[in-house]
């Protein structure tokens, strides 16, 4: 352990890792306290029932499987780490965070980069007392999988899947206990249009670590390549009574986004899609309907011990319009069969906020719940940090301390910037809900000077607030909210000049502050900044939009997250 004049000090890299022998002075550094997050929920759920989405936030490319009477999910995560959370439940409605499946630099070979890059869809498999997860990193090395024989960790280096192209791989063990990857891949020859892609599977030997045998295309464009679908991706092979069936996602992941499905006798085909597809979708539907739901697919199936099928999706959450901060959410809806076809929501239905229970024994409720009214604080107070918290893009030196003796977090004021693709001192938890409230204390340290630090809301390197509090010789001279230049980290420039940031309001500090309470609160479409230096809370400027932190407005496919940050 390290050792500070304070007392106790644990250094981390994001993660539970080896802790080095150095001691940091952190005399000029930044001091955060008392983190508060609090969210209201859209619905209550009676208790019989559970409430959608059963995962909040950005938590998206929902993946399941059940080993016993345990269920284990993973969500995408992209350019944030640690990355691909690793959850657990024995009734598919409590959910408990156990880790991170990407939780050391050495598996996050990517440096760099929008936010948007990194982890794509990730898709989590047991077989024979091994997890599986297999995945894309997106400007990185492409396809990979890493294993664990305990879900919590360690999961191993990553065992690169050059044979494998394109995106969303997927694993499948067939009952002769063969393996098999499939991928969204590029059309063979030249694309017949923008979006056309192909499902494709392969043969892969687990102890030769590589695909062997011929690639086969399983689907080539979507259900009907004559209406030009695009983007059939997501892939999902499961055998069921004896016949094959393969769920993708078709259309994009905006509003148009559906899952489909097709079936076959053979496991390489033919693969005929249902008459009735799609089999879940939430376009077509009114636009003024309450509590909208939309976007919704990239879907994957489990089936309980009692033999009761669901399944998990993504979806989103407007506030207005098509406007929503949240990201892309985990929803679950039970599954029913027509016909021998699984089907996630009828036609031209919504999806229902709260949903009957499914018949399993109640499993253990969370610490803090993953969905709904979710409040907790954290006082730093802890060997780690908690598996909520993520940083942007791989850490490239240690840049925090937790102090148990002081119950707080110090940031080391770093040149990386949020407006950046680098790695920021930033440390942040996702947005979980449309109407929310953040607080933090911070403090600077005798030391501390020239800098700047404070609490964000930051959607990408383009689309993010700030609260800025200057620092200078130990104390607090100015308060700011910054808002970013707009660009999404696109490297847009006018007149050969990076676009910066702009001050929307500022004011001096009393002299001699040393601390101040800062908070963040948003309330569908708008967002308020405040802060407090004895007294009640006082708002900073007026309402802001946010819409600008929106996926609509920002592009990109993660959700906004909430976090303490300081730099040079």
């Amino acid at each position: 352990m390290f050792k500070t004049i304070a007392g106790t000090v644990i250094m981390l890299i994001l993660a539970p890792m080896v802790l080095a022998a150095d001691t940091p002075d952190t005399s000029a550094w930044v001091q955060f306290s008392s983190f508060t997050y609090t969210g209201k929920a859209a619905a209550e759920p009676a208790a019989d029932e559970y409430l959608n989405p059963i995962i909040a936030g950005f938590y998206p490319d929902p993946s399941i499987c059940r080993v016993g009477d345990d269920y284990y999910l993973v969500n995408s995560s992209f350019n944030y780490f640690p990355g691909i959370p690793i959850w657990h439940s024995r009734d598919l409605v409590n959910w408990i965070q156990i880790g991170n499946v990407i939780d050391r630099p050495s598996q996050f070979a990517i440096r760099g980069g929008q936010v948007s890059a990194g982890t794509f869809a990730p898709t989590i498999r047991h077989h024979k007392g091994t997890f599986y997860m297999v995945n894309t990193l997106v400007g990185g090395i492409g396809n990979y999988y890493v294993t664990a024989t305990d879900p919590q960790g360690p999961w191993s280096e990553p065992v690169r899947l050059p044979e494998v192209g394109g995106i969303d791989p997927d694993m499948f063990f067939d009952d002769d206990g063969k393996c098999y990857i499939l991928s969204c891949d590029e059309p063979v020859g030249q694309a017949k249009y923008n979006g056309h892609r192909t499902i494709r599977i392969q043969e892969f030997d687990l102890d030769q670590k590589k695909s062997i045998g011929e690639k086969t295309v399983l689907v080539d464009g979507g259900t009907d390549i004559s209406q030009k679908p695009i983007w059939c991706e997501g892939p999902h092979l499961y055998k069921i009574s004896n016949r094959y069936y393969l769920m993708c996602a078709q259309g994009g992941t905006g509003t148009a986004h559906t899952e489909v499905i097709f079936r076959s006798d053979s496991l390489r085909g033919p693969y005929i899609p249902w008459e009735k597809n799609p089999i879940l979708a939430s376009q077509g539907l009114p636009s003024d309907r309450p509590n909208p739901i939309t976007c919704t697919g990239h879907a994957d199936l489990v089936q309980t011990q009692n033999g009761d099928w669901y399944a998990v999706f993504l979806a989103c959450q407007p506030y207005q319009a098509g406007f929503y901060n949240t990201g892309r959410q985990t929803f679950m809806l039970p599954v029913t069969w027509a016909d021998g076809w699984p089907v996630i929501l009828p036609p031209n239905t919504p999806v229902p906020l709260t949903v009957k229970k499914p018949n399993l024994p109640a499993g253990k409720a969370p610490a803090v719940s993953s969905t709904g009214n979710i409040r907790f604080t954290d006082n730093f107070d802890s060997d780690t940090l908690g598996f909520r918290w993520i940083g942007l893009r791989a850490p490239v030196s240690k840049w925090y301390v937790i102090s148990k003796t002081d119950r707080c977090l110090y940031l080391e004021p770093r040149s990386e910037l949020l407006s950046g693709q680098g790695n920021p001192s930033y440390l942040a938890v996702r947005q979980q809900n449309n109407d929310f409230a953040c607080t933090v204390t911070l403090t600077a340290q005798p030391g501390t000077t020239n800098c700047m630090a404070g609490l964000a809301a930051f959607q990408n390197e383009g689309h993010y607030y700030a609260i800025n509090v200057k620092i200078d010789s130990g104390r607090l001279t100015e308060i700011s909210i910054e808002q970013s230049a707009g660009t999404a980290g696109r490297g847009f420039r006018r007149n050969g000049q990076q676009p910066q940031p702009e001050i929307l309001t500022s004011q001096a500090l009393p002299d001699n502050t040393a601390s101040i309470d800062l908070k963040i609160e948003g309330q569908g479409p708008h967002i308020r900044f405040f802060c407090k230096t004895g007294g009640e809370f006082t708002q900073l400027g007026r309402d802001f939009q946010s819409s600008f932190l929106s996926t609509d407005t920002a592009g990109g496919f993660q959700g906004v997250t909430l976090g303490m940050f300081a730099h040079k």
